[in-house]
C-alpha cells in the first residue's frame, strides 16, 4: 500500500467512525441528493486529517451560529436594527445570542424562543421615540 492510499484509508476511518457520521455526512448526503459514499469522498478530498479530525467540534460551532443566523431572520432583526435602526445593534445582538443560547443549550423549543423574541422587539418599539432633528 503507498502512502496516498495510506492517507484515503486513514481517512475513511476517521469519516466513519465518529459520530458526526450520522449528524454531517449523512444528513447532507440526503440533503444534496447524492450517496452517503460521494458525500464522504467530498469531505476527504477537501480535507486535511486535523480538519477531519476536528469536523464534529467544528459542525457544533456551526450550528450555533446557523441558529443565531436564523433568529435574525425570523425575527426581522434585519428590517428593525440593520433598515430601520430601530433596534440597536447590541440590542439585536443580545437578543439573538441569549435565544440561541436557550434554543441550543438549554433546549427550549424554537417556536417559543420566536415568541419571546417578538415580545422583546415589540416592547422595545413601543419604548422607542421618533428623533425629531
Amino acid at each position: 500500500m503507498n502512502d496516498d492510499e495510506r492517507l484515503t484509508v486513514m481517512k475513511q476511518r476517521i469519516v466513519r467512525s465518529f459520530r458526526w457520521h450520522d449528524d454531517i455526512i449523512v444528513p447532507m448526503a440526503d440533503e444534496f441528493g447524492i450517496s452517503v459514499e460521494e458525500m464522504e469522498d467530498l469531505f476527504m478530498n477537501a480535507l486535511d486529517m486535523s480538519s477531519l479530525e476536528s469536523l464534529h467540534s467544528t459542525f457544533d460551532s456551526a450550528k450555533f451560529n446557523c441558529l443565531r443566523k436564523q433568529l435574525y431572520i425570523d425575527l426581522r432583526l434585519c428590517w428593525f436594527a440593520g433598515g430601520m435602526e430601530l433596534i440597536t445593534y447590541e440590542e439585536a445582538e443580545d437578543i439573538q445570542n441569549r435565544l440561541a443560547s436557550e434554543v441550543y443549550m438549554h433546549n427550549k423549543p424554537y417556536d417559543e424562543a420566536l415568541e419571546e423574541g417578538r415580545k422583546e422587539i415589540l416592547e422595545i418599539l413601543k419604548n422607542t421615540s421618533v428623533k425629531e432633528e
